[in-house]
């Protein structure tokens, strides 16, 4: 009977490997809080690099799992997913450096609201990536919405540069400071204290700078699966593969959060090769249509996105190189 259970279809995949990535990840996230990071400190660039790649490993690791598992084309959907999160997951860096310097968040305890943060988005991407899986099967022109979105959004990328708003002026935050006690300084590592209330003198539970920095990264994060999950979907509409290549994309950003806030000038062109992939994930659907081929080949696919990725990462390096002539250094 438990086999049964185990081999069973759930969402087009075995139980088994469902229940095989869940019990990864919670492994992971146990080993990050419980063993690399019991106590708060400031992780430096080096050991970032070498935690990201660590997971970056992982990930594709996953993925030739996935190949030998499930063949080569479910394969290739998720390494072209992997790459595509991965790359959206790097821009929301800037963001969260932003909500970071707002609130003064100190790197010791940067990677904890990071942590909390992780649970948060593994929850808020399975509801998104179900709805998304609910309305793909259930009206297949959807795909072509989101299809449209993503040219649309890489075209205004492109085309025109985002002012970003100070996070001070941003409503939720003014809503926080309006309806919640909120204390003006950090107390350590903790979300909320309890201290006597000014008006009434009876304690009160207070929430600190950090709770509301962790509250504004799970929005961003929402804000930022607008983008995320049509690309995903519009690589593939395999609940399995959309979900497992997201998170495993996510996993990774809290370790390279410190490395790439200490370099965030030098890839100040990987935002244009972000766009140039959403057009051409989000063209590919409606090309694929006009030539009537079905879909673009997963392998083409990879190749032209991890192509576009490298030659825009090259390409920041390059400009933003020590020594470059401030004509050449990215603005």
């Amino acid at each position: 009977m438990e086999s049964a259970l185990l081999f069973a279809d759930w969402l087009g995949t075995p139980a088994w490997m469902w229940l095989a990535f869940l019990g990864l990840v919670a492994g992971l996230l146990a080993f990050d809080l419980g063993v690399l990071h019991r106590d708060s400190r400031e992780i430096g660039v080096r050991e970032s690099l070498m935690l990201s790649a660590l997971y970056i490993a992982l990930g594709l690791g996953f993925g030739g799992w996935v190949w030998w598992a499930l063949g080569s084309e479910p394969g290739l959907n998720y390494l072209t997913g992997f790459v595509v999160e991965k790359t959206l997951a790097m821009d929301n860096v800037f963001v969260i450096a932003m909500i970071f310097s707002f609130f003064a968040v100190p790197r010791a305890h940067q990677h904890r609201v990071l942590f909390w943060g992780i649970l948060g988005v593994i929850a808020l991407r399975a509801v998104m990536i179900g709805l998304g899986a609910a309305l793909v099967t259930n009206f297949s022109w959807v795909l072509y919405v989101f299809a449209a979105f993503l040219v649309a959004t890489g075209v205004k990328m492109l085309l025109f540069a985002e002012t970003e708003r100070p996070v001070g002026e941003n409503p939720l935050v003014r809503l926080m400071k309006r309806r919640l006690n909120v204390t003006e300084e950090h107390h350590g590592e903790r979300f909320f204290v309890r201290r006597p209330h000014p008006v009434t003198g009876r304690p009160a539970l207070f929430a600190t700078p950090l709770f509301m920095a962790l509250v504004m990264i799970e929005v961003a994060d929402v804000i930022f699966a607008v983008d995320s999950v049509p690309a995903i979907f519009a690589i593939t509409t395999d609940p399995f593969i959309v979900y497992t290549s997201n998170i495993f994309a996510i996993l990774g950003l809290r370790a390279l959060y410190f490395a790439l806030a200490a370099m965030i000038h030098r890839f100040a062109y990987l935002k244009v090769a972000l766009s140039v992939v959403l057009i051409f994930i989000g063209s590919k659907i409606f090309v694929a249509d006009l030539l009537g081929i079905g879909k673009i080949p997963p392998a083409v696919s990879l190749g032209v996105t991890f192509g576009i990725l490298a030659a825009g990462v090259a390409y920041s390096l390059w400009r933003t190189r020590p020594g470059a002539a401030p004509g050449e250094a990215a603005r």
